[in-house]
């Protein structure tokens, strides 16, 4: 167990002072200036009277200050919570007021935001990195009596460099316990939930650092939102391992093929979202990727055609992880060496993997608990000290969340093999079921991607009054596709798929709805074409 993060970051700054630690555009924090910053970070909230085991929000991009506000928490005892800054004030304020916050941390570009939160939580405290505008646009329902500018509001720096920079202390083997990061969940199906991680659930643990090749030579791109378990888990590991990191506030696809190129990154984590977006650019083949050691993906299935693809552009290592934020980001992985596509096992890139030697996993029939054979569909359940604690002040959720003997129910659909892989099929809410039929959309859509006209596709339900459901098929063609008759991708998928599996209506569109993460969100799908058949 361990070192956990401050330990770690405590540790490279007495061996390794001028390592750098992380950058962000034209600026980097050494190993050194990271400890310190994040120690007056630290001990700035505390002078605010701030009591250890406080929320603490973020509206921050990833980058220099979501790096010093993670590892200061920590220190302090205070819990970070990144905020998904894409949400809609109100939405912020209904977080906030879940939450709690003693304090949040605003950028100057989503200061409305963070006056919004003001609004909700009057007595927290509000820092901005940046120049504070008075003219700022203040939300309407803003009362009278909050200040919003002038000495209520503090600036970043000239605050960080009044405090002590004497480390705190916490963040140790002592704390493992203690509660460190609050992730709200997307809430793609409802309202967010604040998932509890505490340092232990953070523990990469040596052998994940040796499965995904991290040590101190490491480059890292972190491209992934500082309130995703991808980019807080992967940021974390790699200040453990010593790694530089790379930050990109901002993820436009040219500009991180540029970016790997440039500063010769060896580790990083993509959505599959991200990597269809990379090898869909039309100068990707004549990139240099030559210092890629490894290209770690998950947070959403991956077609069999986007995996080959990708492999072949980049030419390096590949690791699946399957997980949630409520598993702090991994329980099973497929390690490089399951990636054979022409091999014995090339059916094993269908799969997510094996559970990590640290982590149990099991598939449970939904209805009874009871465990079931290989090869039978049910509710992944697993077991390990990265499991969450459970939901912040949602006791009938964790009700749910928790069997008695303290299986997390992640609700996801899969099935394991005879040698322990675990095949995903769906999330469970998503099975579609057609006359009495269970029907896994990612089955369908791995058919669907293989014809060479459709660019991007999601499958999903709809009400029918003679099948109950029908599979439907929301498709994105390529720019080159022409015209193509859905009849014809319906036939297509007849060949590779049993029939009662195959779309029974394919629609076209211009892209998919997705949220901030890259995850289609299959219910504003089923919203839109909810209308009987």
């Amino acid at each position: 167990m361990g070192p956990f993060l401050p330990d770690a970051v405590r540790d490279h700054a007495a061996r390794r002072p001028e390592a750098p630690a992380v950058s962000e555009g034209g600026r980097t924090l050494r190993y050194a200036d990271l400890h310190e910053r994040s120690n007056r970070l630290a001990q700035a909230l505390l002078a605010e009277g701030i009591e250890p085991g406080a929320r603490v929000g973020a509206l921050v991009r990833p980058g220099i200050v979501s790096a010093e506000f993670l590892l200061a928490c920590a220190k302090a005892g205070l819990v970070a919570t990144p905020l998904n800054w894409r949400l809609a004030e109100p939405e912020l304020a209904a977080v906030a007021r879940d939450a709690e916050f003693a304090a949040v941390l605003a950028q100057e570009e989503f200061l409305p935001g963070a006056r919004a939160i003001r609004a909700a939580l009057p007595k927290a405290r509000l820092v901005v990195d940046g120049p504070v505008d008075a003219s700022t646009d203040v939300p309407t329902d803003v009362p009278t009596d909050v200040p919003t500018s002038g000495d209520d509001v503090l600036a970043y720096e000239p605050w960080l460099a009044a405090a002590s920079d004497r480390d705190p202390g916490r963040g140790g083997a002592g704390d493992a316990e203690s509660v460190c990061l609050q992730l709200y969940t997307s809430g793609t199906t409802g309202q967010p939930k604040g998932v509890r991680l505490t340092l232990r659930n953070l523990d990469a643990g040596d052998h994940l650092l040796r499965e995904l090749d991290w040590d101190e030579r490491a480059v890292s791109m972190n491209a992934m939102p500082f309130f995703h378990i991808a980019g807080t888990a992967w940021l974390a590991q790699a200040l453990v391992a010593g790694a530089h990191t790379v930050t990109v506030p901002d993820l436009v696809p040219q500009r991180v093929v540029e970016l790997i190129e440039r500063e010769r990154i060896s580790h990083v984590f993509f959505v599959p979202a991200v990597l269809h977006m990379l090898t869909s650019l039309p100068d990707i083949a004549s990139r240099d990727f030559s210092a890629l050691r490894l290209i770690a993906y998950g947070a959403s299935p991956i077609t069999p055609v986007l995996l080959r693809r990708s492999m072949d552009v980049f030419g390096c290592d590949f690791l699946q992880v399957y997980g949630q934020t409520e598993t702090a980001g991994t329980a099973t992985r497929l390690l490089p060496a399951d990636h054979d596509p022409d091999g014995p096992r090339a059916h094993l890139l269908r799969s997510a993997g094996n559970p990590r030697p640290d982590v149990e996993i099991r598939v449970v029939d939904p209805a009874t608990g009871e465990p079931l054979p290989p090869g039978a569909v049910g509710e992944i359940c697993t077991r390990s000290h990265y499991v969450t604690p459970g939901y912040w002040h949602r006791e009938e959720d964790n009700a749910r969340l928790f069997t008695e003997d303290g299986w997390l129910r992640t609700g996801d659909a899969g099935y394991l093999d005879e040698l322990g892989y675990l095949f995903i099929t769906d999330r469970i809410k998503d099975m579609v079921i057609t006359g009495g039929e269970n029907v896994y959309p990612i089955e369908v859509e791995a058919a669907l991607a293989e014809h060479p006209a459709v660019l991007d596709v999601a499958v999903f339900g709809t009400p029918d009054d003679r099948w109950g459901e029908a599979v439907t098929a929301a498709v994105v063609l390529r720019a080159d596709a022409g015209e193509v008759d859905p009849a014809e991708l319906i036939a297509f998928t007849r060949e590779r798929i049993a029939s009662y599996k195959k779309p029974r209506l394919v629609v076209f569109l211009d892209e998919l709805p997705r949220n901030p993460t890259g995850k289609i969100l299959k219910r504003v799908l089923r919203e839109r074409f909810a209308e009987p058949s």
